[in-house]
């Protein structure tokens, strides 16, 4: 074999490795692509399912805090009207 045999059969080595590189990137990029769409997917799913617990958990406490406003608002009324009856009875006119 003489010089320029083994300088053609380096080179098209150096190729295949160079070009089997870029197709590994190439799947590599692919690869990761899928992965991240697959990603993307989950957490959305996640994302969704807990928006829809956190809203649950949001009206009730908002139910809650509705009927105790209520019962508050009962309960000062009661204490005004009791006020307004121990003031009237110790009005001096």
């Amino acid at each position: 074999m003489d010089m320029v045999q083994v300088a053609w059969a380096a080179i098209a080595l150096l190729a295949t490795a160079l070009f089997g590189m870029f197709g590994m990137f190439f799947y590599l990029g692919a690869r990761i692509d899928s992965v991240g769409a697959a990603l993307d997917a989950k957490i959305d799913s996640v994302a969704g399912a807990l928006d829809a617990k956190i809203e649950g958990k949001i009206d009730s406490v908002n139910s809650r805090i509705d009927a105790l406003g209520a019962r508050l608002d009962a309960r000062i009324d009661s204490l005004a009207g009791l006020l307004q009856a121990h003031i009237e009875r110790h009005a001096v006119e």
